[in-house]
């Protein structure tokens, strides 16, 4: 059985280039803590903290330009398996997640670990059943593996015009949240803000396709991480003596839950469909924090769960990332670390959201007449806390920002400003990372299966890129739209389009690869059958007329995508025993990328012979 050569190709300086980095983003950072204790305006310290990071992001992918197509749709299949991992982690929890999520712990407490478990589980299954077979056939988009796998230029353009639903849902949600932490900086309206964003992606990205988001993205990463990691670190050391919250929150965590026991926090009892997430604006602390299943039902959490499993695993802003690594073996590695890192990440956000909820109990367990800090204040006049009822306040009076929940604890911790921006700056990071995956992932959507779709023969290279680059700034202008037409809660957004994903691609992707019989006609029933409950099923939970939440419709339309899939192929002729032989070189780690040997194929087609 032959295999090929894994790591030939690998840069070895790229340690030393992300070093350099690192180094930069940390200097400029103490050089804005030194600033502010020098006495520098706060607009010097907004600009340093903003503008430098964008600068070093957009001079990295700027720097990656390439005139080869291997380059600009998969990074040359040589990045490794830790900076993939690490871009897997950071664009699947996105901008999104990390403030949104923060949030949602610090309101509802346990119920969030739903997001939590299905976004760990979703990576597994990506790494067991899809990743590594994905990596082996080496197409550079979903939709094009779907159409070669079943030779179906219909499923190629249905794929594509399906998965970009969900696409731009997530971009906009994305554009949103980087747009308001953009403003801790600047204050503008959303619509600049949103504008700017979109600028700044396609200007890092156009230059080098996959190539340019492979490196810019990595660093964003690591600059999301450090503005995750470095705050609630400080403020660990500050209330439990230890620089690890991961670790060291348990014991804090304990002190709230008999807080809110004598506080009178309700221990809430709901239905078993119930899911009751806290959305934009304001939000009171409805439950106490280690109480399960009190904001979200038991049924409901097991849903969305999967729902997050099924749309992560499959994701085409996700997956085809595998397809830059040198091989089968680090495509499998990849998702190691991407769910390593995704661990660390969601465990961090937890402990932010125990150490705000501390410095809350503070205020309300403080014997004599109750007098709030200067921090709460600050707070208050930003609109991100307020307190309601008359009288001494308790737990159950404060009413906080969902998405303010990560810059608001540097904020209580009066820490320096430098440090709040570098918290607010990891947000704008964070989402023109995974902005930018999504818009790179549809703009070769658009170029690759919706404009060449119709064939199979590669264009010249020349027209190739020059297609793919403008495909990338329509995606990216067109998310930008929807991000200002839709004023819909971004965390909704993103559940709706895990949804989408999961109950349209998932089962398709796992049965061309585990079930040979599964044919093109099964393959687009499914893939419209899903798609098309999960919006009727979206929009009758929003409509009220289902009694359930939108955001747990996958419940129905996955199962309905599966039986579909499944039931048409039955009832249609088998796939040919060309196709039957293609499934069996897919299940092979070893020998050559079968979309490049095709690929290779067409061309020689193309050549006219002496």
């Amino acid at each position: 059985m032959p295999f090929t050569h894994r790591t030939g190709y690998v840069n070895p300086r790229l340690g030393t280039y992300f070093g350099i980095f690192m180094s930069a983003f940390i200097a400029l950072t103490l050089l804005t803590l030194i600033l502010e204790g020098l006495g520098f305006s706060d607009g010097t310290l907004k600009l340093a903290m903003f503008a430098g990071p964008i600068a070093l992001y957009a001079v990295i992918g700027m720097a990656a330009y390439t005139k080869e197509p291997i380059d600009y749709f998969a990074a040359g299949r040589r990045v490794p398996a830790f900076y993939t991992g690490l871009v897997l982690a950071q664009t699947a929890l996105g901008a999104t997640g990390l403030v949104a999520i923060t949030g949602a712990f610090f309101l509802i407490g346990f119920d969030a670990l739903c997001l939590v478990i299905g976004g760990l589980a979703g990576f597994v299954v990506m790494a067991v059943l899809l990743a590594p077979f994905f990596r082996k056939f080496g197409a550079f988009t979903v939709p094009s593996y779907l159409g070669k796998r079943f030779e179906s230029r219909t499923l190629r353009l249905v794929s594509a015009s399906i998965l970009a639903v969900p696409m731009l849902l997530v971009m906009a949600a994305e554009l949103r949240i980087g747009a308001h932490a953009a403003t801790w900086f600047y204050p503008m309206p959303t619509g600049i803000a949103v504008m700017t964003l979109v600028m700044i992606v396609v200007l890092t990205l156009a230059a080098g396709g996959m190539r340019s988001f492979a490196w810019s993205s990595a660093a964003q990463s690591i600059a999301a991480l450090i503005a995750l990691l470095v705050p609630v670190a400080i403020v660990a050391v500050i209330v439990t003596n230890l620089p690890f919250p991961q670790l060291s929150a348990g014991p804090v965590l304990r002190v709230i839950g008999r807080a809110e026991a004598a506080q009178g926090l309700p221990i809430i009892l709901p239905p078993a469909l119930a899911f009751d997430f806290p959305g934009e604006g304001l939000e009171p602390l409805a439950k106490r924090y280690s109480d399960a299943f009190g904001s979200v039902g038991p049924v409901a959490f097991i849903i969305m769960t999967l729902s997050l499993l099924a749309g992560l695993a499959s994701a085409p802003w996700l997956l085809p990332r595998v397809a830059g690594t040198p091989g089968v073996y680090e495509a499998r590695k990849s998702l190691g670390w991407a769910t390593l890192l995704f661990g660390i990440a969601m465990m961090t956000i937890a402990a932010v959201a125990i150490l705000m909820r501390d410095y809350l109990t503070d205020i309300v367990i403080a014997a004599g007449p109750v007098r709030f800090p200067e921090w709460f204040e600050t707070l208050r006049t930003y609109g991100i806390i307020s307190v309601t009822g008359e009288g001494r306040p308790t737990l159950s009076s404060f009413n906080m920002s969902r998405d303010d929940v990560l810059i608001s604890l540097p904020i209580a911790a009066q820490m320096p400003a430098a440090v709040v921006y570098l918290a607010a700056g990891g947000i704008v990071a964070a989402a023109l990372a995974t902005a930018g995956a999504v818009a790179l992932a549809l703009g070769n959507i658009l170029a690759e299966d919706i404009v060449y779709g119709l064939s199979w023969n590669p264009p010249g290279a020349g027209a190739r890129l020059v297609v793919s680059r403008f495909a990338l700034g329509m995606a990216a202008a067109v998310a930008g739209l929807l991000a200002l037409a839709a004023p819909t809660d971004p965390l909704k957004l993103i559940l709706w389009a895990v949804a989408l994903t999961g109950a349209s691609t998932f089962p398709v992707l796992v049965l061309s690869i585990w079930w040979k019989r599964l044919n093109e006609f099964g393959a687009v029933a499914g893939m419209v059958t899903g798609f098309s409950v999960t919006v009727l099923a979206i929009i009758a939970g929003e409509a009220g007329l289902t009694g359930t939440d939108s955001a747990l419709a996958a419940a129905i339309g996955l199962p309905a995508g599966a039986v579909a899939t499944i039931a048409v192929a039955l009832a249609t002729p088998g796939p040919q025993r060309s196709l039957l032989e293609l499934v069996r070189d897919i299940r092979v780690p070893g020998g050559e990328i079968l979309y490049d040997r095709e690929m290779r194929y067409q061309r020689r087609k193309k050549t006219p012979r002496a």
